[in-house]
């Protein structure tokens, strides 16, 4: 919900960047986002110059005056949603650096973290698994 109020003024989960993938079988929901592509194939996909990449949060994000509503970034990416209303493609721009699901997520479930720290993080934790089974 924060997400579409901070993007479009309203709470709608249709209108919302993050989608949550409802796994009813194991009785969880996972949230679902942009990755941020090094490589974006929705922004090769886009021959309208609509999909760009911020210089300063490194976040990909839909210019939609230049959207033509051809949805070929669609087909290209699973994480690109269309708006119902403008008929323009949109998806997870990082909102400007500061993400409101993170930001509101009532139960800190959701994280951001920049790639580097990600990477760090996951060096830990294998660095960790090798002192552990070495001591074993």
């Amino acid at each position: 919900m924060a997400c579409s109020l901070y993007h479009e003024g309203e709470c709608s989960p249709v209108l919302s960047r993050i989608r949550i993938v409802k796994y009813e079988a194991l009785g969880r929901n996972f949230p679902s986002a942009c990755s941020q592509c090094s490589k974006p194939r929705c922004l090769e996909a886009c021959d309208h110059g609509a999909i760009r990449m911020n210089e300063s949060t490194g976040a990909v994000f839909v210019e939609e005056s230049f959207c033509t509503g051809c949805r070929s970034c669609l087909v290209a990416c699973p994480f690109m949603g269309f708006h119902p209303v403008k008929k323009v493609a949109f998806k997870c721009d990082l909102c400007g650096g500061d993400p409101q699901c993170v930001r509101f997520c009532p139960s800190g479930a959701i994280t951001f973290r920049s790639v580097d720290e990600f990477l760090m993080e996951r060096r830990r934790e294998m660095a960790d698994k090798v002192i552990l089974a070495a001591q074993e």
